[in-house]
């Protein structure tokens, strides 16, 4: 069972810390959380739970945050939950609404996180966070070739400039572990 969350963002102004700190906007966790398309995922995760029975289920932004910030560490499960813990940012990457200095959810959460999100889901959530990036890239490659330089007469494009690496290329160097080096040898001493 899923309950889909509110459609409110929560932004670093509304994140509650003790003492009143605030939080940098330009923090690595804040752009993130910034840039992921955290509702439109939300209706496609609310999707998949097909019964209104059982225990609800973590919100997609949490089980995703972790599953992302599992990824961007290479941290064990139970390393995952106690970085949630310790850090305000990571608690506002996955949309707890103030920090809070008890775990979000048990590591073995982290199994369940995963099988739900499975790689085909992981894959279409990744398009989602990037066609943005790709639709503003495509803006600026657009303006680049207004502004380009054509002056040679015969009308042939400019190509760029090829650089040859003679590091990456195959050479004939025979190594100790070559067979046909030691059968060389062999032969040459007879």
């Amino acid at each position: 069972m899923y309950k889909k969350q509110t459609n409110r963002q929560l932004t670093i102004y509304d994140f509650d810390q003790p003492l009143g700190l605030t939080m940098n906007p330009e923090n690595r966790w804040v752009k993130k959380a910034d840039s992921i398309p955290w509702s439109v995922i939300e209706d496609k995760y609310a999707a998949l739970f097909i019964s209104d029975r059982g225990n609800i289920a973590k919100p997609v932004r949490m089980a995703l945050g972790a599953l992302i910030i599992q990824s961007e560490f290479q941290y064990a499960d139970t390393e995952v939950v106690n970085q949630i813990r310790e850090n305000p940012y990571l608690q506002y990457f996955v949309g707890l609404p103030s920090y809070k200095d008890e775990k979000p959810f048990d590591a073995s959460s982290m199994v369940h996180f995963r099988k739900r999100l499975s790689s085909e889901i992981l894959i279409e959530i990744n398009e989602l966070i990037l066609k943005p990036i790709e639709d503003g890239a495509d803006d600026s490659q657009a303006d680049d070739n207004d502004n380009s330089d054509d002056n040679d007469a015969s009308g042939s494009k400019n190509e760029g400039t090829l650089i040859l690496d003679a590091t990456c290329a195959p050479s004939e160097i025979k190594f100790p572990q070559d067979t046909e080096l030691l059968n060389e040898c062999r032969e040459k001493l007879e």
